[in-house]
């Protein structure tokens, strides 16, 4: 029988009930507005059964009524205190600066372009012969974007080889001669400016670092200057990010994840061309750094610009979109404002207890284990032979990993509320990685096409 008069303690139960509802509800609502399907029904079963204690005992009448609406209230309480109360963030690790150089000729892009039996093929397994074994096994893959892929799919492969054959008109852009004569300008005016214009043309986030000897690559491993050095003298970096499209990510490891990852290589490239040209025009030296065209570390440079930081896949991980971004990157000798970088000892944390991106990873290439130290630099080393030999099997670039960060949901309120409190509490970090795993799944299954793609 309900009571006709309940006690303020009883109150505070069904209330607190309410919260609990109204919260599920609209993570509910949310869910479906993101087309999670999962997501919603769990969310949905919770705004029933959650609230259920707090109105049971708030509104039924029993014995010991209100005893037992306050003990459910102070457990309330204390649960929120030990998942919310503000504690040390994380284990910060000072020493994650490289003490070496990349050889961008090692990198796996690099080496997908030799050519058997040319000089450059010769040359570089010559000098690297524990690579010919490990790189024959990806050759013998049917290859990215290739009509004998695992995951051949004629519109979306098409469509993605036409976003890069479209980034390579960009490459003449990417450098040239400043104007004759330099105009001086404020250098806080000027940063300002490129950033609020980079925001303008798309760019989710944009910070300026000051270029680092091991931001660089030793040799150019890649294109018409192969095998020379590299000898950047700039002063400063502008790195920025571009989102990747969370409906074709979400495909992953099928066709839509790679027409979106080259369209966003294209998109960023383009905003990194415009950006050097419109520092030439004040007589300063720039280069765009774009796809297929690097100088430099794209990922250690945007970290030490204050974007982010790098996690167990080995990419930058943003506050706001996770791993879910593409980059470029703009060298200068114009006097701009560097920003300081901001270090989130937490987002690593969360890297380190998480994994999921290691569990779900079809080619087995992301460690499990924690960071250690490589080149003088405590972090994780991805198998990125194991990762592209997947690529050319399933002819996209994968993406499985990017998928299922808890940090790839979107940037909206419910998300970005959990994002804040992963910052403050180890408890809570591994109570969200739960509550992911419940709510999204520990391995969740690629998504269907975008309806627009449905041919």
């Amino acid at each position: 029988m309900l009571i006709t008069d309940i006690t303020l303690l009883n109150t505070v139960a069904v209330v607190i009930g309410a919260v609990f509802a109204a919260a599920m509800l609209c993570a509910t609502v949310v869910s479906l507005l993101e087309n999670e399907q999962r997501a919603a029904r769990r969310f949905f079963l919770l705004c029933i059964v959650l609230p259920l204690p707090y109105l049971f005992t708030g509104l039924v009448q029993f014995p010991f009524q209100t005893y037992v609406s306050a003990g459910l209230i102070v457990l309330t309480l204390l649960a929120g205190l030990v998942l919310l109360i503000p504690v040390r963030a994380g284990r910060t690790i000072e020493n994650d600066v490289p003490t070496e150089r990349i050889d961008e000729r090692d990198v796996m892009f690099s080496r997908m372009v030799l050519e058997e039996g040319s000089e450059r093929f010769e040359y570089y397994y010559r000098n690297h012969p524990d690579k010919k074994t490990l790189d024959d096994k990806f050759r013998e893959k049917a290859g990215l974007l290739s009509k004998n892929a695992k995951h051949y799919e004629p519109y979306s492969f098409s469509a993605a080889r036409a976003n890069f054959e479209t980034v390579k008109t960009l490459k003449p852009l990417v450098e040239g001669e400043p104007a004759d004569e330099r105009t001086e300008k404020d250098p806080h005016s000027t940063t300002q400016f490129i950033k609020n214009w980079a925001r303008r043309l798309g760019v989710i986030s944009v910070g300026v670092a000051e270029l680092k000897d091991y931001h660089l690559y030793t040799v150019v491993g890649r294109g018409g200057h192969y095998g020379e050095p590299v000898t950047l003298d700039h002063k400063f970096a502008i790195a920025f990010t571009v989102e990747m499209k969370k409906d074709m990510v979400d495909t992953a490891p099928f066709g839509p994840t790679v027409v979106e990852s080259a369209q966003q290589y294209l998109s960023s490239g383009t905003v990194a061309v415009q950006i050097a040209e419109f520092i030439r025009s004040f007589g300063y030296p720039a280069r765009a750094h774009i796809d297929g065209d690097y100088r430099l570390v794209c990922p250690l440079v945007a970290r030490d610009a204050g974007l982010g930081e790098i996690g167990r896949m080995g990419l930058l991980m943003t506050p706001r979109l996770g791993p879910r971004v593409r980059l470029a990157v703009v060298t200068t000798d114009m006097p701009l404002v560097a920003d300081r970088r901001q270090r989130v000892p937490s987002t690593l944390e969360f890297c380190r207890i998480c994994k999921k991106c290691a569990d779900v990873c079809p080619g087995r290439a992301i460690p499990e284990d924690d960071r250690e130290e490589i080149a003088g630099a405590y972090r994780w080393q991805i198998n990125s032979e194991a990762c592209f030999t997947y690529w050319c099997v399933v002819g996209t670039d994968c993406a499985r990993c990017v998928k299922v960060c808890p940090f790839s949901h979107p940037d909206n309120f419910v998300h970005n509320a959990v994002r804040a409190c992963l910052k403050w509490s180890p408890v809570f970090r591994r109570f969200a990685l739960k509550m992911d795993d419940l709510v999204y799944g520990r391995k969740p299954a690629a998504s269907d096409f975008p309806g627009w793609m449905k041919m």
